[in-house]
């Protein structure tokens, strides 16, 4: 399945879930938020949510500064 992953077109085998997704691309500890489709997705949900084929996924860090 092809999915935006921030903005970049990315091809990734179907079936997988927000949480498969983050590991494939070894993110996964420095995401704070993740929006689907512009709806944000709750950490306890992101092994059971499964992006579809043409989904966009934002994958958000939050950073300090002043």
């Amino acid at each position: 399945m092809k999915l935006s992953i921030n903005g970049k077109e990315m091809e990734f085998e179907d079936d997988l879930s927000v949480a498969d997704v983050l590991a494939k691309l070894n993110i996964e500890s420095s995401v704070m938020a993740v929006a689907l489709n512009m709806n944000i997705v709750k950490q306890d949900e992101w092994r059971s949510i499964k992006p579809q084929d043409g989904d966009s996924l934002e994958f958000l860090d939050f950073v300090g500064g002043g």
